[in-house]
């Protein structure tokens, strides 16, 4: 996606019936979460908010008209008007290349959303949740992560998978979680950072089994991540003897980047 015309001024909002409706959305800030992955701050003028969980479809229009749209889920809960997406490049992709290496500050895209209304947190429903993120489905995960911080609502316990330490998002962050009422695993598949016990892996049973929670006591589960993660985890909770309708499960998948 070369010079789109989205990073310049000027894309109206078009309505859809009874639905979301495509908005402008101005770059304000940024942040690097590894070499590979940003985090865009948006301005969206007209948001209606949203819930931790949901995702947004991103629109880029380039000089020639032609336009291209994906999927990325806001890693951060609702705060006015500002709405925060965390994008991996995906080699040889279309769109995510330009959002994380090239889109300037003060640039224009659109946003249609929010979208998704089951993979979805609710700081009103108190009770223990269980959150399980692969590679970058920590970012919907994320923002259910935040919007506990801001709203406690019973103990938290998280199980992030990723492939190496230069892939990990929101480090300083989950850093600092820890405490009496929460608990955050980084479980490393290819390579691990110095001092870590863990030998690297896939998350195991034994892994859900000490780090996460006892089906006794009812936690919310939310998994996601590709595909085959999400597969793997829900079937171990559920061996483990979660109840099957309180799993939630977002996967990922290959959309041309």
């Amino acid at each position: 996606m070369t010079a789109p015309a989205g990073t310049g001024t000027g894309a109206a909002a078009v309505a859809r019936p009874n639905g979301p409706q495509w908005r402008p959305a101005t770059l304000t800030g940024d942040r690097r979460e590894n070499p590979a992955t940003r985090t865009l701050i948006l301005d969206v003028p007209g948001w209606p908010g949203h819930l931790p969980g949901q995702h947004v479809d991103v629109r880029l229009t380039a000089e020639d008209g032609y336009q291209a749209v994906r999927s990325y889920s806001m890693s951060a809960p609702a705060d006015g008007r500002r709405v925060e997406l965390t994008v991996q490049r995906v080699p040889d992709g279309e769109v995510s290349p330009y959002l994380v290496d090239d889109l300037p500050a003060g640039a224009q895209i659109e946003v249609l959303g929010p979208v998704g209304g089951w993979f979805v947190w609710r700081p009103a429903e108190p009770a223990p949740s269980l959150l399980l993120a692969g590679g970058v489905g920590i970012a919907p995960i994320m923002a259910m992560v935040r919007a506990w911080r801001r709203e406690p609502a019973g103990p938290l316990r998280l199980l992030y998978s990723l492939r190496s330490p230069d892939r990990l998002c929101y480090g300083t962050e989950l850093a600092g979680l820890p405490g009496p009422d929460a608990g955050v695993l980084l479980a490393y598949t290819r390579r691990t950072p110095g001092g870590q016990d863990r030998p690297p892996g896939r998350l195991t049973p034994a892994d859900l089994a000490r780090h996460g929670m006892p089906a006794e006591q009812a936690p919310r589960c939310y998994v996601c991540g590709p595909t085959g993660f999400v597969e793997a985890v829900s079937a171990t909770l559920t061996a483990l003897g979660h109840d099957p309708s309180r799993i939630r499960t977002e996967r990922f998948g290959p959309t041309g980047g």
